[in-house]
């Protein structure tokens, strides 16, 4: 089932959650119960991944952010949850992606306290703090893509 809400073909989230196994969880973010259904997801998951509750908690916040930004600036987009092993080291990785309006000034975007609409813009930049690895990749009408990883201590 696609989403209408989605503003190009790029990218087309469909509704609910797609994908649902011991170690990764795929959702949609249409409405702010997908919020809660994004932090529940970081919360399953981090246990697997090795989480100690205080990242468990910093990586839920982030998230939370980012599932927030979706619906408020694109409307709809998606979210992926993931448990990662690398060589040394385990976590998680979440993936938040739409096709919205993105970003036209990411740096910008970045710093504490710039909004391009009615919130405090503090978002971006506190998501970057609570977790250890932060990528934001957009352009002006292309959608935006933001990657958190937190590392099991």
């Amino acid at each position: 089932m696609t989403v209408d809400r989605a503003r190009n073909s790029r990218f087309q989230p469909q509704t609910g959650i797609f994908a649902d196994t011991e170690r990764c969880v795929r959702l949609s973010i249409c409405e702010q119960v997908d919020v809660a259904m994004a932090r529940k997801a970081v919360r399953q998951l981090a246990p697997q991944g090795g989480l100690s509750d205080r990242a468990t908690h910093a990586l839920t916040t982030a998230v939370s952010e980012i599932a927030q930004n979706i619906l408020t600036h694109a409307r709809a987009g998606e979210l992926i949850v993931r448990v990662i092993d690398e060589p040394g080291r385990r976590g998680l990785i979440v993936i938040g992606r739409d096709a919205g309006p993105g970003i036209g000034d990411a740096d910008r975007a970045m710093q504490d306290g710039y909004s391009t609409g009615e919130g405090l813009g503090l978002g971006l930049p506190s998501a970057r703090r609570l977790v250890d690895d932060f990528e934001l990749v957009s352009d002006s009408g292309c959608g935006t893509t933001v990657t958190l990883k937190k590392w099991a201590s």
